[in-house]
């Protein structure tokens, strides 16, 4: 598995990878590809590279790319600040379960903390399996809502700098 930069010819691969990362509990059908489309979705990917916190690392195996991580900042429903990033997470579901997102998370982490930032965020359904691996990473439940939990992840500088 070779992680790597998403390239500025791939950036409608966000698209699939949103709508891959959208939790379907278990018995619920899953909603029409279209609905990224919305609004309140469509900031996760439109003019994606236009702002400094505009960082995507992907997944490949032997040439196709079956995960991505990608930050930014936008008023999601993880947005806790506008100096801090907010994470998107998606693998296809046969690459669940193998470390892979741990692995983009903890190099995203890495990419940002040598960017300055000092935290990062995101948004989580409750029930999502992926729960256990964001506290895993470093992130932390700082508000809740009757569905999401909203994390946070302190990222700071490991050499002491501020």
């Amino acid at each position: 598995m070779n992680l790597r930069n998403l390239r500025e010819d791939e950036t409608d691969l966000l698209k699939d990878f949103l709508y891959e990362a959208i939790f379907i509990p278990e018995g619920v059908k899953p909603p029409p590809r279209e609905i990224i489309e919305q609004s309140e979705l469509k900031l996760y990917y439109e003019d994606f590279g236009s702002s400094r916190a505009d960082n995507c690392i992907v997944a490949e195996d032997d040439g196709r790319v079956v995960g991505t991580v990608w930050t930014r900042i936008m008023n999601d429903y993880g947005h806790v600040d506008d100096e801090t990033p907010s994470f998107a997470i998606s693998l296809y579901k046969e690459y669940r379960g193998q470390g892979i997102g741990t692995r983009l998370m903890n190099e995203m982490l890495e990419l940002l903390r040598s960017q300055g930032y000092k935290k990062a965020s995101l948004a989580v359904q409750k029930a999502n399996y992926a729960v256990r691996m964001y506290e895993k990473v470093g992130f932390k439940t700082v508000d809740e809502n009757d569905e999401d939990y909203i994390m946070v992840c302190e990222i700071g500088d490991t050499n002491g700098n501020s």
